[in-house]
């Protein structure tokens, strides 16, 4: 799996569609359809849009918490929040090819995760975000050393994606603790350079592979 998600941001259905847009222009190829506030007609719309859209980039389309939206646009999978439906539903539903990933917090999180075989976890926040209106408890660089450690000694190979506030700058200490890859949202909306921002970020994620996105 790629090793940085973009996280769609937006009050509305345009602004969300714009910031996807200028993801995948700016070279991200995995994609997670989040909006939160929308009517179930603006999300299965929107969702039909990014389906098309993603095609085209030949990206991963993730659907955020909806896993009927997933299913019938065609998505390559789904995230599920601590309170969605359970991964063994949602694979009932969408079969055993797609992606499902699930959010976590704690050790207990992760280890339920784990015993439900989730394709990855998404481990956070790792900052203060105002991406989520009900934020879990701050992790920060040693919250992950920790709990990666944990896996670790489990022996689970979950992929385990930092998520909550990242930013460039915290890529090298996140990546010096074990973590799998990042999910970032507001600093790629925001960038007046999201091509050459989006290089640098997986530089420094994969720095023994040659980029040439």
């Amino acid at each position: 799996m790629d090793k940085l998600q973009y996280i769609s941001q937006g009050a509305d259905h345009r602004s969300q569609f714009e910031a996807i847009q200028k993801a995948l222009d700016g070279g991200c190829t995995w994609i997670q359809l989040r909006y939160k506030n929308s009517t179930p007609f603006e999300f299965h719309h929107l969702a039909g849009r990014v389906r098309v859209l993603t095609s085209h980039y030949k990206a991963t389309f993730i659907v955020n918490d909806n896993v009927l939206v997933a299913k019938e646009n065609g998505a390559d999978g789904v995230h599920l929040g601590l309170d969605d439906m359970s991964v063994r539903d949602a694979r009932s539903i969408l079969g055993p090819d797609k992606i499902i990933g699930g959010t976590a917090n704690t050790w207990e999180d992760i280890a339920k995760r784990m015993a439900e075989k989730c394709d990855y976890i998404g481990l956070g926040p790792y900052r203060f975000t105002q991406t989520k209106e009900k934020l879990s408890p701050v992790l920060g660089p040693e919250g992950y050393r920790k709990l990666l450690g944990k896996q670790k000694e489990a022996g689970d190979r979950t992929p385990i994606y930092a998520i909550g506030g990242i930013r460039e700058a915290d890529l090298e200490g996140l990546m010096a603790t074990g973590i799998y890859g990042v999910a970032i949202s507001g600093e790629i909306t925001r960038s007046a350079d999201p091509k050459n921002l989006i290089q640098r970020i997986y530089e420094k994620l994969e720095p023994t592979i040659e980029n040439s996105r």
